[in-house]
């Protein structure tokens, strides 16, 4: 494989920045054909928030977490899938600033996406708990990491069945289900003169771009690591995170500037829902012991981060009050206030400091 710590530090800069913008630009366009899908097939902003936004934009981590972890860097692609679950929920309190009068969870019409953020803490719990245990390696994987598989499809299935027809009642009376599909039609009318097989084209497009791109990010990120010696752990977490979330960040905010609330914030949780899977297929290409093995505090206190912040819009969802602060609801501050600060502990936790990988 080539070694791209060869290039030097300022060539995997540049190769690190010209793969986020490819990733950033590809993510855009998804946001578009994910509305002329919904319109199309008549699916659910949710499930296709979970579904297609959710996977495609999923696909740089999946990039980053294979490669890596062939490669023998797992703890990469661990810190990584970790510290951009967290930074993705993040995502979700600058998009409330868009809104501007309005906190975002008060204008959410479908209590799907509460669903979605419960076994998204159930899942994380699973992973902390694979580090504070230990895993035990059976049949090419760890046994935490089959559990973690075993929910995630539940997860899906129970998702795949809800109904979107239960009695939920936003804030704003211009924000429904229906007045939400009204906005995707008219998001997707761009694409309405192709066909679905075309859009879907389109996508798969795009979602190459963003397996190529995420690879660059994995490999320039990991020489990066080495030539400043911020260290793996912190970088995983931290500088390839920010970068892979980028289709979130591009889709989370055309779907808002276009009204289409539920699909932001199923895009993020659907994104964790598989992120988090990742750490099973990570496992799965990482050799005979289980990864999580080489996990410590770095890794749990990074689950944590991400359990609570999620935890803080699901407070959110449930009071619904339409209070503000900066131009953004109360919980999406508090969101960024943890992830600020959890960010300055996991600075203090990275190589070298007792945090594992």
């Amino acid at each position: 494989m080539f070694e791209f710590s060869s290039l030097g530090l300022s060539i995997n800069l540049a190769i690190f920045a010209g793969a986020a913008v490819a990733v950033w630009m590809a993510g855009v366009r998804i946001t578009g054909y994910a509305s002329a899908i919904s319109e199309k097939t008549g699916a659910g902003q949710a499930f296709i928030g979970v579904v297609l936004l959710g996977g495609i934009t999923s696909l740089p981590e999946v990039a980053v977490g294979v490669t890596s972890s062939i490669s023998g860097d797992a703890s990469l692609a661990v810190n990584s899938i970790l510290g951009g679950i967290a930074m993705q929920v993040a995502i979700l309190a600058f998009a409330d600033m868009l809104i501007g009068r309005r906190a975002l969870t008060s204008v959410i019409p479908d209590p799907v996406v509460m669903l979605q953020g419960g076994f998204k803490i159930l899942l994380l719990s699973i992973v902390a708990a694979a580090v504070v245990v230990g895993d035990i390696p059976f049949l090419f994987s760890g046994l935490w990491m089959w559990l973690l598989a075993s929910v995630t499809v539940l997860a899906l299935w129970v998702l795949s069945r809800t109904k979107r027809d239960r009695p939920w009642v936003a804030n704003d009376k211009d924000v429904t289900p229906e007045k939400e599909e009204e906005r995707a039609g008219r998001e997707a009318e761009a694409n309405s003169s192709r066909s679905l097989r075309q859009i879907g084209l389109a996508t798969a497009a795009c979602g190459a771009v963003i397996v190529v791109a995420g690879y660059l990010l994995s490999r320039s990120g990991d020489a990066i690591a080495d030539a400043t010696g911020l260290g793996q752990s912190f970088v995983g977490a931290v500088l390839v995170a920010i970068a892979t979330s980028l289709p979130e960040v591009s889709t989370v905010f055309s779907a808002t500037r276009a009204g289409l609330y539920t699909m932001a914030m199923s895009d993020i949780f659907g994104t964790n829902l598989i992120d988090i899977f990742l750490l099973f297929i990570v496992d799965l290409a990482g050799g005979a012991d289980a990864v999580m093995n080489s996990a410590g505090r770095f890794e749990t206190f990074a689950a944590i981060i991400a359990i609570t912040v999620t935890a803080i819009f699901f407070i959110g969802l449930v009071e619904r009050r339409d209070r503000t602060i900066f131009r953004m609801g109360y919980d999406s501050f508090a969101v960024l206030c943890v992830y600020l600060a959890g960010l300055v502990v996991l600075y203090f936790l990275r190589d070298g400091s007792g945090g594992g990988g």
